[in-house]
């Protein structure tokens, strides 16, 4: 007989009996032929269920869903307490124009002072920003033209690589030319749309970019699916003059966290190529930090956009669900997923962020959000704006890592914050762990099925990488009442984490618990599966998907190998403007330590 486990109810959980459960993921790693041969004894009949049951029992995975009483009601999608608008901050209009909005977030900037940048050859490596790229088309050091031939000829030289490695699933430069044409004419008559206006950025290949097919780095998805029109927030950026490259490259469908991808070529990370990006939005990551753009759109699931802003030294912004519409991807139905910025600094994820934001109108009604708003940079630099934050880390959560280079680095960027602003450190405690990594899995993995169901009923299952058919096998064992019951779990971590934000203003963690793992050479052709990495990489990205929390992961350094780490900061609900602040600070205090990455490509000031 099943024992029955009987949860008492959130409210009535004494925080100081929490003890922390590390995180282990019993799963085989397996490559290659082997690979092939599980996947196909994981679809026979009979014995496939019975390995998976074997692993999520192994997991206690049907022990949290269908041997616990849990007394919540079921969450199924985020709902929040009102929130007070945070401190210091520039409300942005979600009904206006983009390009009003931009110009609002660029007041809200640090003055720019174009000597610093292009008059002193001895700073260290750092990356060109967007009002570097508008500073030097407004001066006509260059154009929009020179640049987007620049970037043609490294794609089409990518293109060549033997393994493919592609950056772009779908590219394609007449198109290219002809936006950075109509962006060059503006220029030369005064007359620029924005500061956007001009500034190349990459889609991922789940969002809809026209005329480019969405393929969501499937090799079948855009015969099932055609693409009519721009998804709302890449409108929103077209009416800025953004320069859209073409479709990036990404794990398929984004059931991953590494960006293996053998229907297009593994995309590989510009700090070391035979390390992964991270996923899923592999391509948007590497496009940035390789140099080619100064910004991208990715989807964020199970921290999509950053866990490969972390592995790949960029700035990845989780916004808030329903901070955006999802009108126009792939996956525009989910309560997990959105859609968010990756770039190479703060700032330009502020700028981007500003073009996109703007909730739908069944959002604004059925979730009340707080109004956007963006910190006050320009008014923060005389002033203490962070000495009364507080800064909440549990301790055992923050330390369970691959390698203690993570977490010390991320713990020498906050003692430094700190110490140069005064922030308070705060320990906290956050129950049922392995609880919400269980909820988020089911909820993700349910839509997931729900949205290729129908193709794949269709016979097109078989079109699917192996990797994403392992993913798949374990999806559709989840029944209804499993679904239920992760959504109890949902409505349970949400009221504690909202008692913890009564106490502190943002979470802290390492992005990922590793750096970026080495690719098998075995995995390139037909992928892996590799749940104990996966595990590592997720290990601190779930909040803010299964709560729809914003968050930023911020570059603070490198470990022994040159790889780089990145520090997360989960805020409050709507509470975009805080944590882009902390992001900020911890930008200057880390930022003069940046290396170059190994594959990286100077298009503004090519020699």
């Amino acid at each position: 007989m099943v024992k029955k486990r009987v949860m008492v109810p959130a409210k009535d959980l004494d925080f100081s009996t929490v003890k922390y459960e590390p995180e282990v993921i019993q799963a085989p790693h397996v490559t290659g032929f082997m690979f092939r041969l599980f996947v196909r004894i994981l679809e026979t009949p009979l014995i496939g269920p019975l390995i998976v049951n074997m692993i999520k029992k192994e997991n206690k995975i049907d022990q949290m869903l269908r041997n616990t009483v849990i007394p919540e009601e079921p969450m199924f999608k985020p709902e929040y307490p009102p929130q007070e608008m945070e401190p210091g901050v520039v409300a942005l209009d979600e009904d206006g124009r983009p390009e009003d909005r931009v110009e609002s977030a660029l007041k809200c900037l640090l003055h720019y002072d174009p000597a610093e940048t292009w008059g002193n050859v001895s700073v260290p490596f750092r990356y060109w920003k967007i009002r570097d790229y508008a500073y030097a088309y407004r001066s006509r050091k260059v154009t929009p033209s020179v640049i987007a031939e620049r970037i043609i000829s490294i794609i089409e030289e990518n293109g060549r690589n033997k393994p493919p490695t592609p950056l772009l699933i779908t590219f394609d430069a007449e198109e290219l030319r002809k936006q950075a044409a109509a962006s060059t004419q503006r220029f030369e008559a005064g007359n620029p749309l924005s500061i956007l206006d001009g500034i190349f950025i990459a889609i991922k290949d789940d969002i809809d970019c026209y005329p480019y097919p969405s393929k969501g780095g499937s090799t079948w998805m855009h015969e099932a699916r055609t693409v009519k029109k721009d998804a709302v927030c890449v409108s929103r950026l077209r009416s800025c003059g953004v320069i859209l490259i073409g479709k990036a490259n990404m794990h398929e469908f984004g059931m991953g966290t590494t960006g293996n991808n053998p229907n297009y070529g593994t995309t590989r990370n510009p700090h070391a190529p035979d390390r992964y990006t991270g996923g899923s939005s592999s391509g948007p990551a590497a496009i940035v930090a390789s140099g080619l753009c100064s910004a991208a759109l990715g989807t964020d699931g199970g921290g999509s956009v950053r866990i490969p802003s972390s592995l790949c030294g960029v700035v990845g912004l989780k916004i808030n669900y329903a901070r955006s519409s999802m009108e126009g991807s792939l996956c525009d139905s989910g309560t997990v997923e959105v859609i968010g910025p990756i770039a190479s600094t703060v700032e330009d994820a502020m700028l981007v962020y500003a073009a996109m934001l703007g909730a739908s109108p069944t959002s604004r009604i059925s979730l009340k959000p707080s109004p956007p708003c963006l910190p006050t940079l320009s008014l923060d630099d005389g002033s203490n704006a962070l000495g009364s934050l507080r800064i909440g880390k549990y301790t055992p959560w923050f330390n369970n890592v691959h390698s203690t280079e993570v977490s010390d680095k991320c713990e020498d960027a906050l003692s430094q914050l700190s110490k140069d602003h005064g922030c308070e450190m705060i320990e906290v405690v956050i129950p049922e762990l392995l609880e919400m990594r269980t909820a988020h899995l089911v909820s993700i993995g349910s839509e997931c099925l729900s949205s290729l169901n129908p193709d794949l009923e269709d016979g097109k299952g078989i079109k699917l990488t192996y990797d994403t058919r392992v993913s798949m096998a374990l999806f559709r064992s989840f029944t209804a009442g499993d679904y239920v019951a992760a959504q109890c779990l949902r409505r349970r971590i949400m009221y504690y984490f909202m008692e913890i934000f009564k106490k502190v203003d943002v979470i802290v963690t390492p992005t990922t618990g590793m750096t970026a793992p080495r690719i098998p050479p075995s995995a390139l052709e037909s992928g892996e599966t590799d749940m104990p990495t996966t595990g590592y990489l997720m290990r601190f990205v779930v909040p803010a998907n299964l709560l729809g929390l914003p968050a930023i992961s911020i570059p603070v350094g490198y470990d022994k190998e040159g790889l780089p780490i990145g520090l997360q900061i989960i805020g409050r609900p709507w509470a975009e403007a805080t944590i882009l602040r902390v992001a900020s600070a911890v930008e200057k205090l880390c930022g003069e330590s940046k290396k170059r990455p190994v594959s990286y490509y100077d298009v503004l000031r090519a020699n």
